[in-house]
């Protein structure tokens, strides 16, 4: 008998068996993720033939309840929930600090959305001018004003619950979609510490249903959205996936993409080669490219594809390709009160506070805080990770469960060079290619800033009167596994792979859609950010085809 739960009955969907090429398609877009999903549903609603190529498989809304059951089983890793392959997402990572790529990165049609949490801020206006407003870092070739209609479309189409309560947020020029989800119980005890030191809280805008919207349910509180949503409340790209293919678009999954092939000339991308379950490999031809594969896999798709015009890999005159991996970094304070605080009744977090992010300068980065609503052990995973049973298990539920309180921050790391990701030649993946090699190299400023988050942190927990019982500092920090910055957005050819447009210098018909193309990370969330960008370059990719 074998020792797995019965969560083992959830499979990849099979789905359809043809994975032969399109032939005559418009625009083939690398990536199945909420960039790749937003560009093919908004270029196959303007009647172009739209092919969308995905290294993993197409999961079974159907099978959502047991992979949540994997969820909260103790046997499964994370990586487990959404079939990750040890041998197929094979990774290196060689730098100053240890990268583990697996832990939370999901390949198959949805990407990382179908585990992610679902906060969707957008960056601060100075985001976008670090090097002018704080001296470190550089500017975006774009300003907030470029992206604002964007940042309000990307809204609209992943259905966003938020307030207008944000004092320290840039300026909106429409109300989100939905209404904000209410405090929670824990939050309330935090506002009370916070109004004693002068600390604001606001809500978190979610791209989750407060309410019915775009035909998917209000959220039902299952409570394990990160890392699996059943009911399909909280958005993820299956959505404009699933939309694109209404349209006429077609999703070829289980395909990875060996190659990009260009023509003679170097100057234009005619094929990407793309290998299937059966051992074949085939070439989708396409007028246009849309790369939307992340911020790791995008540059190591661009290094796999060198060849005699372009020996260091394709939009890679610059060098830049795989160069200023950045993530954002986690600070944490967690601890203990001497009364109920109700955690766990709520799987995300629904208040914040920006008031410390404009602060922002050459030596203490910008972070925001989190006010946890599942700080602490609960009652499914404590009965689940020991041996105790019966009376003993609900006497120490009723002694553990419940009186926890936790903080989290998210803190920006500067582009730096040497952080970076390559091919590790040494190691390859299940089709004999290189693997990427995450270098990830971190800088003081950004370990300044999590010991200032934390002194703010301990504060608020001081002043509630909790009892400190752990610390996620600068010794023991870690990725929020945002991977941004790999294929930097600039005006200059020579110091950027992408302009404005988004799209590549090097190559007149290929797009980066991805958060890749992040000059710089700020200290917010990325989707939605990703998602502002994608429409943007679906708009340049329509205006160059029409």
């Amino acid at each position: 008998m074998s020792s797995r739960p019965p969560a083992e009955a959830a499979a990849p969907l099979e789905g359809a068996t043809d994975r032969t090429p399109v032939e005559d398609a418009d625009v083939c877009v690398v990536g199945a993720g909420p960039a790749g999903g937003l560009v093919a549903d908004r270029l196959a609603g303007e009647g172009y033939e739209v092919v969308i190529l995905e290294a993993g498989p197409r999961f079974s809304a159907e099978d959502r309840l047991a992979r949540q059951e994997r969820a909260i089983r103790p046997a499964y890793d994370r990586p487990d929930v959404w079939d990750g392959d040890p041998e197929r997402d094979a990774h290196s990572a060689s730098g100053e600090w240890f990268y583990p790529l697996n832990q939370t990165r999901v390949k198959g049609v949805g990407g990382t959305t179908l585990h992610w949490q679902g906060m969707v801020m957008r960056l601060h206006e100075d985001d976008f001018n670090s090097q002018s407003a704080r001296g470190v870092g550089v500017d975006w070739p774009i300003e907030y004003e470029d992206l604002r209609p964007y940042y309000a479309q990307a809204e609209r189409e992943l259905g966003v619950a938020g307030a207008d309560d944000n004092p320290f947020a840039p300026p909106r020029e429409e109300p989100h979609p939905m209404p904000p989800f209410p405090p929670s119980y824990s939050d309330s005890l935090f506002a009370e510490a916070c109004d004693e030191l002068g600390i604001a809280m606001h809500s978190v805008p979610n791209a989750r249903n407060s309410e019915g919207y775009d035909g998917r349910s209000a959220c039902v509180g299952y409570g394990t959205c990160e890392p699996v949503c059943p009911s399909g409340a909280k958005y993820d790209a299956t959505v404009h996936v699933e939309r694109a293919e209404e349209k006429g678009a077609t999703v070829i999954d289980r395909a990875p993409v060996q190659r990009l092939e260009h023509d003679a000339a170097g100057e234009t991308l005619e094929a990407a080669v793309y290998a299937t379950p059966d051992g074949e490999e085939y070439r989708q031809e396409a007028d246009a490219f849309v790369i939307a594969c992340g911020g790791v896999e995008t540059p190591r798709l661009l290094l796999l594809s060198e060849s005699p015009e372009h020996p260091e890999g394709l939009a890679n005159s610059s060098g830049l390709v795989g160069r200023f991996f950045m993530d954002h970094l986690f600070a944490g304070v967690d601890g203990v009160l001497d009364e109920p605080t109700r955690q766990n009744h709520v799987g995300f977090m629904t208040s914040e506070c920006h008031q410390f992010y404009d602060e922002a300068d050459e030596e203490v980065g910008p972070f925001k805080l989190e006010f946890f609503n599942y700080a602490g052990p609960s009652p499914v995973g404590m009965a689940l990770s020991g041996n105790e049973w019966g009376d003993s298990l609900l006497e120490r539920i009723r002694s553990e469960y419940g009186t926890h309180v936790g903080m989290g921050a998210l803190v920006e790391q500067l582009p730096r060079e040497d952080s970076y990701v390559a091919l590790d030649p040494e190691t390859t993946d299940d089709h004999g290619n290189p693997v990427p090699d995450v270098h990830w190299n971190v800088g003081d400023r950004a370990l300044r800033t999590i010991e200032r988050a934390n002194e703010v942190q301990e504060r608020i927990l001081e002043e509630l009167g909790a009892e400190i019982t752990g610390r996620v500092g600068p010794e023991n920090t870690g990725p929020a596994f945002h991977h941004m910055g790999t294929t930097r957005m600039g005006d200059d050819p020579a110091e950027s792979v992408v302009g404005p447009d988004l799209r590549t210098h090097d190559l007149e018909n290929c797009w980066i859609a991805s958060s890749s193309v992040f000059p710089t990370g700020g200290a917010m969330n990325p989707t939605l950010t990703i998602a502002a960008l994608a429409l943007k370059a679906a708009e340049d990719v329509l205006a160059t085809l029409s």
